[in-house]
């Protein structure tokens, strides 16, 4: 969505509108208004706020907000608006993954992609010979039908 297309959204909000009637009136994806109006009724105008790039949250924050959750103190957008997240759906998210893969799941992933371990032996001897037998098979044929070619245009 544009910010003309939320700030219309967040104003028919504070007009009584739903997520339902903003996205038919403004012709755009339901989903996306819902979680909009989900943003707004956290931080009401606030939610037209941008947050200052992404935020990273320790492995130890994570389990405490989604022990929370699981334990039945708090809903997703009670904890959300407690710990200051900017949707309920990141909740939502670690509550998912925890109950998927457990505790690990909420650990920091490393960055980016993992490094190949690099061969400290190199070719074995047997690798080293059978390439070069290759490649001299391939030169010994190549040279044999150059010969055939000389040959034929002796004639």
């Amino acid at each position: 969505m544009s910010e003309r297309q939320r700030e219309t959204a967040v104003a028919l909000f504070e007009a009584g509108y739903g997520a339902k009637a903003v996205a038919t009136r403004l012709g755009v994806s339901r989903t996306a208004v819902r979680r909009l109006h989900d943003r707004w009724r956290l931080w009401s105008a606030g939610a037209l706020m941008d947050k200052p790039g992404k935020r990273s949250f320790t492995f130890e924050f994570k389990l405490g907000v989604v022990r929370r959750f699981v334990g039945g103190e708090a809903t997703a957008a009670e904890l959300a608006r407690e710990h200051d997240l900017s949707s309920p759906k990141l909740v939502e998210n670690w509550v998912r993954a925890y109950r998927r893969e457990g505790e690990d799941a909420l650990r920091p992933k490393p960055k980016g992609r993992p490094a190949a371990a690099p061969d400290p032996s190199g070719p074995s001897e047997l690798e080293r010979l059978r390439a070069e037998n290759l490649r001299l098979s391939a030169k010994v044929a190549y040279l044999e039908k150059l010969r055939a070619l000389r040959e034929q245009g002796r004639g």
